[in-house]
């Protein structure tokens, strides 16, 4: 300040404003164009536009979910999941890091004390054989170090890109959190779907059981053959070998669910509803594609980290231009350590010291030109993130229009097989065909059934994928911090 009040009041403003905001040399940012078609394939313009629909990123998995057990368990896995946690932990890394960055920009300054002791020879004293063969100097004082004007914008467009960073790791968290949920979601219908899947093989396996007695039964009346009997144990055989990989299966996704929410299951869960379609909502708002620039969090953090390259640019195009640093010391000094703190003992020194490039074999264009290529690589990166949000969208949009048919035709496929069964255990009983019709029957019917399932849980995998594709999984209020 006692330097500045020296110059006139309009320079001194002018060189203030220069000194705290500086230039930027960064290129002007402008957002790539989308890389994808401007709508999705087989949604008409009205349906696409959000109309007052709430959109799906805003619909949080409260609402999206509807079985109350799960419900339950999604806040103990963001509370105790290990990638929640190291997320999180990644974000408070980049704001640490963002906070060093910035501070560059701001003078340093510390109290210093320091002793100099020096001896010379006889020849080389200043007072020659007749002054002390030992000097010493002792300071004191507030004092700030090698601060760089940013006249250029170097520390500037360094703090906007790790700060770009930073938001970048936001939104990684929230993508996390998102793919968290999604796959606590997948890993527990799973779980669900076993358990259908096993309550299907006992019924099938008691089914059989009293198939394979009452052949036995015809075959002591003489009315059956060896052949029957074999072919009835069999299927019945088979069913509980089935029922074996069932259970491993279930037991090993336990294991995995366990995994996710980074704790053992509770035991006080509320009960579980019937494993049906109503599990999740029934239909989502699609929106348009640019919905996804602003809806899901892996583009948005690729856009953070598109505008961190762009000012790295300008960090390196201001690294051409000369710097100036400043390092003075505002206190008193004393040859004896004991008088330092006597009257008349103030000093100060100011140390302005200017950088101009000249020769630096080609570090500073190639600094340039790297940072020219990070930020082309972040485009196409940014484009990337796009294509798959779009693709990812495309292959749940094209799950959503052909399941439900498909479990149409499974259902009416069910009711033939039943019937089926039903006739060939009638014309066996009557002598008119082998045991080999009713075996046909039974592991026709039985291959539906399991396919019936599969394909209502897989439809609703499909719900959860379009949900995350769309942006849904998280809310502000959802996102829990630690």
């Amino acid at each position: 300040m006692n330097i500045v009040k020296h110059f006139s009041p309009k320079l001194s403003v002018v060189l203030l404003a220069t000194v705290l905001t500086g230039c930027s040399l960064n290129p002007k940012y402008e957002r790539p164009g989308l890389p994808v078609p401007d709508q999705f394939p087989g949604q008409d313009s009205s349906s696409s536009q959000s109309g007052g629909l709430q959109h799906t990123a805003d619909l949080g998995w409260e609402t999206f979910f509807k079985d109350e057990r799960l419900k339950a368990l999604i806040p103990i896995a963001l509370e105790n999941n290990r990638d929640m946690r190291i997320a999180v932990q990644r974000v408070e890394e980049a704001r640490a890091l963002y906070g060093i960055q910035r501070s560059d920009q701001f003078p340093q300054i510390g109290v210093n004390a320091q002793q100099t002791a020096q001896r010379m020879p006889e020849d080389m004293r200043a007072g020659g054989a007749l002054a002390p063969s030992v000097s010493r100097s002792n300071v004191a004082g507030i004092g700030m170090t090698n601060f760089e004007l940013d006249f250029f914008g170097r520390q500037r467009s360094l703090s906007e890109a790790a700060f770009e960073q930073y938001l970048a790791t936001q939104q990684a968290r929230t993508t996390v959190q998102i793919n968290l949920i999604g796959q606590l979601a997948s890993t527990y219908f799973t779980v669900r779907n076993l358990e259908a899947q096993k309550e299907l093989v006992n019924k099938t396996i008691k089914s059989r059981q009293g198939t394979y007695d009452l052949v036995q039964s015809r075959y002591k009346g003489g009315v059956a053959t060896i052949l029957d009997v074999n072919q009835a144990k069999t299927t019945l055989e088979g069913a509980k070998a089935i029922l074996a990989e069932i259970t491993r299966a279930e037991m090993r996704a336990r294991n995995a669910l366990q995994l996710i929410l980074g704790q053992p299951i509770p035991d006080n869960l509320p009960p579980a509803p019937p494993f049906t379609g109503d599990v999740v909502m029934a239909k989502l708002p699609t929106g348009l594609p640019s919905d996804l620039l602003t809806r899901r969090p892996d583009i948005l953090a690729a856009e953070n980290r598109l505008k961190a390259a762009n000012a790295n640019i300008g960090a390196a195009r201001a690294a051409f231009f000369p710097s100036i640093s400043l390092t003075g010391l505002l206190g008193i000094a004393s040859p004896d350590l004991g008088s330092l703190f006597d009257g008349g003992n103030g000093m100060w020194s100011f140390n302005p010291v200017i950088n101009i490039p000249i020769f630096t074999a080609g570090k500073l264009s190639n600094n340039l030109n790297l940072a020219e290529i990070r930020n082309d690589i972040a485009v196409a990166e940014y484009e990337k993130s796009i294509q798959t949000a779009f693709r990812e969208v495309l292959d749940a949009l094209a799950g959503e229009s052909t399941y439900q048919s498909q479990l149409d035709a499974l259902r009416a496929q069910q009711a033939s097989a039943y019937e089926t069964l039903k006739i060939a255990n009638l014309r066996y009983s009557n002598g008119i065909d082998s045991f080999l019709q009713v075996q046909s029957a039974e592991v026709a019917l039985f291959a539906v059934q399991q396919s019936f399932l599969q394909t209502g849980f897989d439809s609703i995998q499909n719900r959860i994928e379009l949900y995350k594709a769309l942006g849904g999984g998280w809310t502000q209020t959802s996102i829990i911090s630690k």
